[in-house]
């Protein structure tokens, strides 16, 4: 069964970068676990231009930034500084330590990106970092951006997800991509599509939980990302972000979002009311 999610209640504005975190195991009305396996967040990254996000440390975070819309300017102590794109990916596999810092010039356009949080399978491993070209995107065609270690992905990831984008023109119809054992989850980052007879727009999630054949219809045109994720790899869950302390277990998200609907619900009768 496709289950939908709504779009992330969470937005953590820190002046000039907002960040919308998007946890897909809070999709899962049966998962006790924010993350989907070795999935575990998805946060969508605003900056205005001439922003600066300085030295900061990463540790047990698998890190892919993914750009289809404006320019983040990454740096760091091992490589330097590198650029990320439409045209370019980035995966950050931070292991033991990583440090780095991102930065928007005053003279770039606005930045509205995805950073995808991933949980290796062992804590501690070798630092690095991977950035390079992506092959050009064709519409209506599934991109396979990053993958597993020994895959045919151009990009790594130390654990069982695979990663995928697409720019769909309206009216277009076609499968999801498919690994057989896989859960399929995705997020719409753009426009909007149908599929198993339920629409999501812009920013709304699906999941489907034990993966299989799935097709869409793109009602708007714009982009669609998927992941491919093994939900039985074994994972560490030590990650700076991707795990953070902060993060509300799934019951008490989902308390909150019941009380919320609640609330709108007594509010809408006391408007009806008067």
């Amino acid at each position: 069964m496709l289950i939908k999610g709504d779009r992330t209640p969470i937005r953590l504005d820190n002046g000039g970068f907002i960040a919308f975190p998007n946890m897909p195991g809070w999709v899962d009305p049966k998962s006790k676990d924010h993350g989907l396996g070795p999935l575990a967040m998805i946060v969508r990254s605003v900056l205005d231009p001439g922003r600066l996000i300085a030295m900061h440390e990463h540790q047990n975070d698998e890190i892919a930034s993914w750009v289809p819309t404006g320019v983040m300017r990454h740096d760091d102590r091992a490589t330097g500084k590198l650029v990320i794109d439409q045209d370019h990916l980035m995966v950050m596999n931070a292991g033991r330590s990583f440090w780095h810092s991102e930065e928007t010039l005053r003279t770039d356009p606005p930045l509205d990106m995805l950073q995808i949080f991933v949980r290796p399978h062992d804590v501690d491993l070798e630092p690095s970092i991977q950035h390079g070209p992506v092959a050009p995107s064709s519409p209506n065609v599934w991109r396979h951006l990053f993958g597993p270690e020994g895959t045919t992905a151009p990009f790594r990831v130390r654990n069982e997800v695979d990663f995928y984008d697409i720019r769909l023109e309206a009216g277009a119809r076609l499968d999801f991509p498919a690994i057989k054992g896989r859960a399929l989850y995705f997020y719409v980052f753009s426009g909007a599509i149908r599929a198993a007879g339920k629409l999501f727009r812009e920013a709304e999630q699906g999941l489907l939980r034990n993966g299989g054949h799935l097709s869409l219809e793109a009602t708007v045109s714009g982009i669609t990302v998927a992941f491919l994720v093994d939900c039985g790899a074994r994972i560490t869950r030590r990650g700076t972000v991707g795990d953070n302390r902060r993060i509300p277990p799934a019951i008490v998200f989902r308390a909150l979002q019941l009380w919320g609907r609640l609330r709108r619900g007594w509010q809408r009768s006391a408007t009806t009311m008067s």
